[in-house]
């Protein structure tokens, strides 16, 4: 993956890693009296990394270390994030006890992998600081029952621009990672969240949801149904991450709201509908046109169009409703991606002023 003028971006490390390298360092501080430093952990795919340390605390009954998160070129909302871990000694025979310190949330809402009252701390960063209490444990003679604490700096503050509040995650951040390396510009956090978001909603007994291609469309679905938070996915582009998890495991119904541009791409087949993954396809909204009665020379003016919001303009002024018929070919599309999933989809189309534009009732 290349920047600008073909410079390789930067990968960086996910706060689950952060949080191991901290616990590790602090654990064996605990043990030893000596903080490694760079302390190096082992991640899932084999990756080997060091982590300096920024802060190290040693007292006779806890150690402390923080790292700062390094999420390399991608615009993680949590780089340059100070990651604590904070090891005390456990009660015999109760192994590896996770804490939620200052900055990390709190599980209060079913659906998520962890029980209410747990740590949003999430199951393979606990699996690998679980697994390197117990290495090291091993290597000193020592059961390893410890009390583990982490924190982030400014967590609580730093949540606010995450999704955590809607999931039911109060107090600050989750600790993720699955392979503990971040990938520049990745999809997958964001697809992570889609589908935690689909389990709280189940979780909480839902029967409706919302996709929304950003925070106009959002509004207008709130003000048209005034839905729980619980009830609104953060679709994004990414509306086949939506459609596909809900057909696994689905919700009653299903709005779908967006713009002209991004529900025309829908209409076109595109499950991802970022502007740099696919493109309005005008000779598509000419061919609708031409089929709902338009004449020869409004078809010719929409094929020829420069964005999909020109076409819906020149369409209402001929008063041809083209953002009913893209929101009918986008919901024949969700259909056909859910399959046979008891799901039924309205489509909302709006115009930047967030007015509804187009219509696709429940079916």
């Amino acid at each position: 993956m290349t920047g600008q003028e073909g410079t390789p971006l930067r990968y960086g490390w996910t706060t689950g890693a952060c949080a191991t390298a901290a616990t590790t360092a602090a654990w064996t501080a605990l043990l030893t009296g000596e903080f490694p430093d760079p302390v190096e952990i082992v991640l899932p795919k084999g990756h080997r990394p060091s982590f300096a340390l920024a802060r190290e605390r040693l007292a006779p009954e806890a150690a402390t270390a923080s790292v700062v998160k390094d999420a390399g070129d991608d615009p993680d909302v949590t780089h340059g994030a100070l990651v604590s871990a904070t090891v005390r000694r456990g009660a015999p025979g109760t192994g590896v006890v996770f804490r939620a310190g200052e900055g990390v949330g709190t599980i209060t809402k079913p659906g998520l992998p962890l029980p209410v009252g747990e740590p949003a701390i999430n199951p393979v960063p606990r699996r690998l600081m679980t697994e390197a209490v117990q290495r090291i444990a091993a290597e000193h003679g020592d059961p390893g029952d410890v009390e583990l604490e982490i924190s982030v700096a400014d967590g609580a503050d730093l949540a606010r621009h995450t999704w955590n509040p809607r999931l039911g995650i109060r107090g600050g951040l989750s600790i993720l990672g699955t392979t503990g390396v971040v990938v520049p510009y990745s999809c997958s956090a964001w697809i992570d969240s889609i589908r935690r978001g689909v389990d709280v909603a189940r979780a909480e007994g839902l029967a409706h949801v919302a996709g929304c291609t950003g925070s106009t469309s959002e509004k207008l679905v709130l003000d048209r149904y005034g839905l729980a938070d619980e009830a609104l996915l953060d679709m994004g582009d990414f509306a086949g991450a939506v459609l596909k998890y809900l057909r696994r495991h689905p919700v009653p119904r299903l709005t779908i709201a967006g713009g002209i541009g991004k529900l025309a791409k829908l209409a076109d087949g595109h499950l991802d509908l970022h502007s740099k993954r696919s493109q309005v396809n005008f000779a598509l909204l000419a061919d609708i046109a031409r089929g709902a009665g338009a004449p020869d020379e409004l078809a010719h003016r929409i094929r020829n169009a420069n964005t999909a919001l020109e076409a819906l303009t020149l369409s209402q002024e001929a008063g041809l409703p083209l953002g009913d018929l893209v929101a009918a070919r986008s919901r024949a599309v969700a259909r056909e991606t859910l399959r046979e999933a008891p799901v039924e989809v309205e489509v909302l189309v709006i115009n930047r002023a967030g007015d509804l534009v187009g219509h696709a009732d429940f079916g």
